[in-house]
């Protein structure tokens, strides 16, 4: 199975648009170190031929143009394209606005949690992907489900979904809610595990995940490869860089550092390579020479960039 990370930073992207942090600024001026990364998304293929897309971010065309394989082939119909499917993980505007960009007719299939199809079925701008055309097909949670082209063909690939602990996206937060959860319903977040058809190759892509609980812990133990939720390094280092008024668990994001930390809550789980990706414009580890990302290569972590790889 080859895995390509396509966007590795998390919403808006590093560096932002509007962002003068210190970071931003040092992506910008093409500072040694400081990789500049568009937003979440992430490409899968076990058979050589057919490419599942873990969320569509708003970079998705600058993400396909930067990856060969993702391009129609030389020898493809006029209009063509590997991709296979999109499958959600959630709701939010960095996994989902990229599917209008997808317009055109092209057939293919979007996988996604009832609660994460029903945003598309009421938000009608997403009607630019005729469902005639493009299948929207719903991913029951803990169960595995074979990922087919929009023929019905297998691709290769099989994935689970599983409930973590998160939130509704932001454009869906109920303010009269707010003291439990602003309306988070099981389904707004999700990991999946994706596998092979044949054999037991598997990696758990959890982008957004606001916890490390028990479940979780007992369902990555032996893991080959887990991608994980990297946003924010500290749980106020919005509040502490000036830029933001929200810790990461107000925006439903386990901070990295710390004994209360992801790096310590997963120390003891069994996981083979563990990588950190969606990582948020203030994240000190999007600065590789910093001692954040030093401590957190000490811990046995990677830290993604776009365009990389993993092959299992």
């Amino acid at each position: 199975m080859r895995l390509k990370i396509l966007g590795s930073a998390a919403g808006g992207g590093f560096p932002q648009w509007n962002c003068n942090f210190r970071l931003s600024r040092a992506a910008r001026m093409g500072a040694e170190g400081v990789k500049a990364r568009t937003q979440s998304s992430l490409a899968a293929c076990d058979n050589g031929v057919d490419w599942v897309i873990f969320n569509a971010s708003p970079d998705i065309r600058q993400q396909i143009a930067a990856t060969p394989e993702l391009q129609p082939a030389e020898d493809a119909p006029l209009r063509s394209t590997p991709i296979a499917a999109v499958v959600l993980t959630n709701a939010d505007v960095d996994h989902i606005a990229g599917l209008l960009s997808l317009r055109e007719r092209q057939a293919f299939v979007i996988y996604a949690t009832r609660r994460v199809l029903d945003v598309l079925d009421q938000n009608s701008i997403f009607n630019v992907l005729d469902p005639r055309v493009v299948q929207r097909r719903e991913l029951a949670l803990n169960v595995t489900t074979q990922v087919l082209d929009w023929q019905s063909k297998p691709t290769g690939l099989t994935v689970e979904p599983f409930p973590v602990p998160g939130k509704v996206a932001l454009f869906m937060e109920d303010e009269s809610k707010a003291n439990t959860g602003f309306g988070t319903q099981a389904g707004d977040t999700i990991g999946v595990r994706i596998a092979a058809d044949a054999g037991n190759v598997a990696v758990f892509y959890v982008p957004g995940c606001a916890a490390v609980d028990s479940d979780l812990k007992t369902r990555l133990h032996g893991a080959r490869c887990l991608l994980f939720d990297g946003t924010v390094y500290t749980d106020d280092e919005m509040l502490t860089s000036g830029v933001g008024s929200k810790t990461g668990q107000r925006m439903g994001h386990m901070h990295v550092s710390g004994p209360d930390g992801s790096a310590a809550a997963l120390a003891d789980v069994e996981i083979g390579r563990r990588i950190y990706l969606h990582i948020n414009n203030t994240n000190p580890i999007l600065d590789e020479r910093s001692p954040e990302a030093e401590t957190v290569r000490g811990r046995g972590w990677e830290i993604a960039h776009d365009g990389m790889e993993v092959v299992l």
